[in-house]
């Protein structure tokens, strides 16, 4: 899926987040700089972050918390996490697969390949890469297919 404009990333979080429901998990890859912070606060703000709240990237804090419409939206950021000695205490300890189980849905960066620490299957992975054209959406999971059609 071709992202010409940041007005196709936050039209694509919006879609994303129209179909989300309690418990879902959406990772999110891409090299450092892809957008992939910027598609998490569009599918923040579809959810119902207001526009004068902040979502940034929760690379320190590691996960971010956020009342929205339908409970409560965690955003994570697993980037420093990956060369830590023992990545799946370290991610089990941010208790993002309980959470899910509780109903929270859950915004991963950086979780591709730890996935099965973020609790069941994801829904949705989204890998971004940069072109000389712009960006492009890779849409994998059970969701993927209710985007590519539209």
């Amino acid at each position: 899926m071709k992202l010409h404009s940041r007005r196709d990333t936050v039209h694509l979080g919006r879609r994303i987040a129209a179909l989300l429901k309690p418990g879902m998990l959406v990772l999110l890859a891409g090299d450092v700089g892809a957008g992939k912070t910027f598609l998490a606060r569009s599918i923040g703000r579809g959810l119902g972050i207001p526009t004068n709240e902040r979502v940034t990237s929760p690379t320190f804090s590691l996960v971010h918390e956020y009342e929205v419409d339908r409970g409560l939206l965690l955003h994570a950021d697993l980037y420093r996490l990956r060369d830590a000695t023992d990545v799946p205490r370290e991610i089990l300890r941010l208790g993002l697969a309980e959470r899910r189980r509780e109903g929270a849905i859950v915004l991963v960066e950086w979780g591709n390949e730890l996935g099965d620490l973020l609790g069941s299957a994801y829904d949705l992975s989204v890998t971004i890469e940069r072109n000389e054209s712009g960006r492009a959406a890779t849409l994998e999971g059970p969701l993927a297919e209710m985007l590519s059609t539209k």
